[in-house]
């Protein structure tokens, strides 16, 4: 065997190795993180390692599930292309002979016909994907009462609390969230900095509209973690590194534990007292409402 020959043996090897046993070649080709000829460059590499490493988050929780029953129930919110939902069925749903189900969430019809038409070219009839709003989902009566897992993978703004709300609704015993594109609190603290500049010296922390827009975006998910502690959550807040082309790497995993609630609750509404942002208290709500 030549040496030219030796090195393509080993190069497929070592590609062999990095793909986890039992996935779906169709899928991560579909999902371009293999080539057409189902290969791994440079970028294909990388995106499958990040692919992995959210999933290592993820697969616990859903190991916990069914270890307390059977079937297990996710909703990814703002599913978009179900990029997440794949995966997430491919790696954990894919052999289970139970009635686990995820359900993809998106406002966007096109992208719920092609995620179906996906979905059925691979023979994953675990997957439903609904074209609903979010107050559409937690009424409808094509989602179950409850659900165990809600995910929101780069849901923009307002979606991620979007998510939030519908997990509340939901019940969901785990809640796993990657925020993206905070604006509207930094929108507020834009607004009422004239007011606050010369009363509260912490002013001078969101002066700058760069800092205005990192601090605004830190302010949004510091809240959302405060929110979710009041509804009896246990919260955990850590680094997505490397998720693919995005600075929004923060990754936050709430896990229902009926915790105390008068605390966090508190703390909640002093921040947005001393923040200015009192007008955003309906957004971070610490009571249960009624859909």
């Amino acid at each position: 065997m030549s040496k030219l020959q030796g090195n393509k043996k080993e190069k497929e090897t070592t590609q062999a190795h990095e793909i986890r046993s039992g996935q779906s070649i169709e899928l991560l080709k579909e999902l371009h993180i293999l080539t057409r000829d189902g290969k791994l460059n440079q970028d294909s590499r990388r995106k499958l390692k990040q692919v992995y490493h959210l999933y290592q988050f993820i697969e616990p929780l859903l190991q916990e599930i069914q270890n307390d029953h059977p079937d297990i129930t996710l909703a990814d919110h703002g599913a978009g292309k179900s990029y997440l939902g794949f995966i997430l069925y491919d790696l954990f749903f894919k052999e289970r002979k139970d009635n686990s189900r995820i359900y993809g969430i998106e406002t966007r019809d096109e992208l719920v016909q092609k995620s179906e038409a996906l979905a059925k070219k691979l023979d994953f009839p675990g997957m439903s994907f609904l074209n609903l709003s979010v107050a559409e989902s937690i009424a409808s009566d094509r989602l179950p009462e409850r659900i165990d897992v809600v995910t929101a993978l780069h849901a923009c703004n307002t979606a991620t609390d979007d998510a939030i709300h519908f997990a509340l609704q939901k019940q969901a015993k785990f809640i796993v969230l990657v925020p993206c594109c905070q604006a509207e609190v930094a929108s507020v603290l834009k607004k009422n900095k004239g007011k606050t500049l010369a009363k509260n010296a912490l002013t001078e922390i969101w002066r700058h509209p760069l800092h205005t827009r990192e601090f605004g975006s830190q302010v949004t998910n510091v809240l959302r973690c405060l929110q979710l502690e009041a509804h009896g959550y246990q919260v955990n807040v850590t680094e997505l590194v490397g998720w693919e082309h995005s600075m929004k790497n923060e990754l936050i995993i709430a896990s229902y534990k009926n915790l105390p609630r008068n605390r966090p609750g508190e703390r909640l509404q002093e921040v947005l007292q001393t923040l200015g942002l009192e007008e955003m208290a309906s957004r971070f709500f610490t009571e249960a409402k009624a859909s």
